[in-house]
Parts: structure tokens; sequence; C-alpha cells
């Protein structure tokens, strides 16, 4: 074998590899239990929501309530909508029909709200939503379909009504006391997430707390990756800090060996991997809608993504979620009102390096303002071939799912005049594929420099994601083009032969 052959089988025996991981570009649905899907055994749950909780219509909309001060939270926290897992497993064939290949589920450990971030016990899993063996039947029928089931950790904190922080704060001599901080100091006499009363923070330095989360044999994070499940999202990761995000991350990895582990980060991406598998890319986010509003200049968006990928690393990059909504934030209408510019966000979470993150009811382009709007239940009734929203949704993760450079490519930065523009790439240059974008207001026309010395001089580059237009023609290297404002292009080399001849012929 020559030395250009051994490189070229080098190159492609990484992609190869890299395509075997299913953490790399993976399309993660992400779940609210409570508000997903209708329970059908509704009538027999009722019980299960006791005021001061509120059962609510599933045609209602969540509202911002007062506070509760006998239990320290959100009146909006313990409004239900009574979603559970089976009525979540029954509607998994919606998620698979998108293309999806990860569903994730916000946290479904037992706690007093609707949201579970102030879990009670790791271990049990909330009665309104079901039991550890329904989790295990949804992973199961996930796996079925050839689907992975993420869950939501939440170890930086449990919840003020938990047996064992109630022990603690009680008793001095309790067991549990050593597992949370306790001092005048802090206001409601513990120390708090974020100032939250009702979440009290636990002392990961105790040994017996991170023996009891990720580091023993039955600890709750390896347990359940043991019962059928495939991954943990873990919440305000940056609060745990990276020496014990390694340490959980190992952890489930000794256990199954592909899982994945990636975290709440909102800081910038460098240094949280190999802590963590990768992390949720708020950055891109941030970077997305800048250029959009013109805080910063598409050339200078392209710099910022290419900084990025240099500083990061595009392995740990294909395992990160790329983010536009989520429990935490206001929908995406409600953020970009203008339809064009949406959809060109939407063309960017899907063609950037990572693993796109689809917040239930962003295939219907449900609306939704701050906590508690953005969390409303899924409108089923919506749910139908001629919906708009649901095609173009559809046409993105199919875009995704069958271009092998946009799930496991390499990024290349386009040097291009007042457009925001990259290339995705492998070992093949018919894989590559090429995207432009005019997230300004006004109309551009730009010359383009393609560093992929693969592409024929003069033979076309032509759509893969509508609106079809006039193919961009290469010449030494180069090409131009006019994009209306807001509007986008994703393109690739068209290789087949005309007429019997292409110049591709003896290209890898």
């Amino acid at each position: 074998m020559t030395d250009f052959a051994a490189a070229q089988t080098a190159q492609a025996d990484r992609y190869s590899e890299r395509a075997k991981d299913w953490r790399h570009g993976a399309v993660v649905y992400q779940v609210l239990v409570d508000r997903f899907a209708p329970s059908a055994n509704l009538a027999g749950k009722r019980h299960l929501y006791p005021a001061p909780k509120t059962l609510r219509a599933w045609s209602e909309d969540p509202k911002a309530g007062t506070y509760v001060a006998s239990h320290q939270l959100w009146s909006h926290e313990i409004d239900f909508w009574g979603g559970d897992l089976q009525s979540t497993t029954r509607k998994i064939d919606h998620v698979k029909q998108l293309g999806a290949d990860v569903l994730y589920l916000n946290p479904i450990h037992a706690g007093y709200t609707n949201h579970k971030y102030d879990s009670l016990d790791f271990e049990a899993v909330s009665p309104e939503f079901g039991t550890r063996a329904d989790v295990a039947a949804l992973a199961q029928a996930l796996h079925q379909r050839g689907m992975k089931l993420v869950l939501d950790g939440v170890f930086n904190h449990m919840g003020r009504q938990s047996e064992k922080f109630k022990s603690a704060s009680a008793d001095a001599k309790s067991p549990w006391r050593d597992w949370f901080y306790f001092g005048p100091q802090y206001p409601s006499g513990s120390r708090d997430w974020a100032g939250a009363a009702n979440l009290p923070e636990l002392n990961l330095e105790n040994p017996a707390v991170r023996e009891h989360i990720w580091a023993g044999r039955d600890s709750v994070v390896r347990k359940y990756l043991r019962e059928g499940v495939d991954g943990w999202r873990l919440d305000v990761a940056y609060d745990i800090g990276p020496q014990y995000l390694s340490e959980l991350t190992q952890a489930a990895h000794s256990e199954k060996p592909d899982s994945l582990v990636v975290g709440e980060i909102w800081n910038y991406p460098r240094g949280w991997m190999p802590a963590l598998d990768g992390i949720m890319n708020f950055n891109f986010r941030e970077i997305t809608l800048q250029a959009l509003d013109g805080r910063i200049t598409p050339a200078t968006a392209t710099r910022m993504l290419e900084r990025v990928v240099q500083d990061t690393g595009i392995e740990p990059l294909l395992k990160c979620w790329l983010v536009l909504d989520n429990h935490d934030l206001p929908r995406l209408p409600n953020v970009l009102p203008h339809e064009a510019q949406r959809r060109l966000a939407q063309v960017l979470q899907f063609t950037l390096p990572g693993a796109p993150n689809v917040y239930y009811g962003s295939e219907l382009g449900m609306q939704g303002g701050g906590d508690p709007e953005m969390r409303a239940p899924m409108r089923w009734d919506d749910v139908h071939d001629a919906h708009p929203e649901l095609q173009w949704m559809k046409s993105l993760i199919a875009l995704h799912q069958t271009e092998r450079a946009l799930k496991v490519g390499d990024w290349r930065a386009i040097d291009a005049e007042g457009l925001l523009a990259f290339e995705r790439h492998t070992d093949r240059v018919g894989d590559s594929v090429f995207v432009v974008v005019n997230p300004t207001s006004k109309p551009v026309t730009g010359g383009l420099l393609l560093r992929n010395a693969g592409l024929m001089n003069g033979w076309p580059l032509v759509d893969v994601l509508g609106p079809k237009q006039a193919p961009a023609v290469i010449f030494s290297g180069m090409t131009s083009m006019t994009l209306p404002p807001y509007s986008w292009r994703v393109l690739k080399a068209e290789i087949a032969p005309k007429g019997g001849y292409t110049p591709y012929k003896r290209m890898p």
C-alpha cells in the first residue's frame, strides 16, 4: 500500500469509527413527562395530587402563580397535567417518526413539584409518573426501535421535603446531617441552590453522598444504567465541578462503556470534556442569536464558531447537545417571532457540529414565554401531516440523518464577505455539505473560498434543503451567490455523471 493509500484508509477509518458511536450527532427529543402525553388512568391517579397541588385540564396553559410560603415554592410548581411514563411510552412512535435517535426525560425522580428538580429520593420514580419498572419498559420499547433513553440527574441538590433533609435539619445527630450544609450564615438555615429555599444543596465532599449517587456499585447512576437507561443529562453540572463530574462520568462508563453523560453547562465549552462526554452547547445558541439580531457580523460569527471548534475539538462537540429552546428558555417563536429568522436558526442547529436537541412541541411551532409558559402540555390536536412546522422539522431531521458529514464530519470555515458560511466534511468529497446563511435584514452578494481540493472546476453545487435555486458553480475553488435577508443555502457537489462523464470518477 502506498503512503497516500494508507493515509486515505486511516482517514476513512476515523469517520467510520465515529459513525459507530451513537452519541455523535444524535437527534435528541426532550420531554417533560407531566406535560407530554395525557394519562390513560387519570381518574385512578387523582389522589396523587392532594392540595395544595392542582390537577389542570390538558387544554389549559401554565401561568405564573403565587408564592406558597408553607412549602417555600411557587404555586405553578405544583400545577400538574397528569402525564406519566406509560402515556409517554404510547407516544414514542411519534418521536421515532420524526427521526429522533434519543428520548431525553426531564427528572422523573420522586419529587414534590411537577418539575422534580426537588428530588425526595433519587432511587424512586415519582408515583405520578410510575415506577422503575415503567422506566425499564420505556427503555425496552425505545431499544426495540433502535433508540436510546437519557434521564435527567439532579445530583447537586435535593428537595426540602425529602426525608433525608427533614431528618438532617431536625436533628444534629441525624445520619444525614453531613449530607447537607447548615449554619446561621444561610437565610433558610441551609445552603440552597441559587437561593431557592426548596432546593438544599448536597455536600458532595462527603464520600457517603458520592457513594450513593455514583461511586458505589449499586449507586443511582449505575443501577439505572444497568436497568436499561443509556445515559444521563446532569442538571446544573457547572455547580458539581470538573473533578466530581469526571468521577461520575467514569462510573457511568464502567457500568456501560457507551453511555452518555452530558452536562448543563452555560459556560464556554473548552475544558469541560473529558470530565463530561459533552455539554449542552448554549454557546452556539448565543452566537446564532447574536448574528441574527445584528450584535455580531456574519464574518465574526464564523470566526467565533471556528475558534470554538479549534479550542474544544470536533469529537467532543459532536456529543454536545445543540439547544435553541428547552424547559428553562422561552420557546423559539417567542425569541424569534420572524419565521425566516426562526428557520435560519434551525438550519444552523441541524448543520453545526453536535447533537440537535428538539424540545417537545418544537415540531409544531409551540409558543411559550418565560417559566412556566414554555412548559405547556403537548398539542396533540396539531399533529397532522399538513402541519407546515411538522413537515419542516422532519425535513431538517432527515437532512441531518441522511448526510454523513452532518452527523460525524469535521468543520471548516468558509471565507465569505457578509455571510456566515462553513463546510462539514469527511474523507469523501461527495459527503461534503456547504452551509451558507445570511442572518441579516438586507440581501448580500458575496464571493466564497471553498477550501476543498476535491471540488472540480466548472462543476455545480446543488441545494439539498429547499428552496431549490440555480446551482452554484466552482471556479478554481471560488464561487459567488446572492442571498436574500434571513435565508440560507445548504449545498453539495453534484458528482453524478452527465452524459456518462464526471470528473469525480477517481475521487474518494
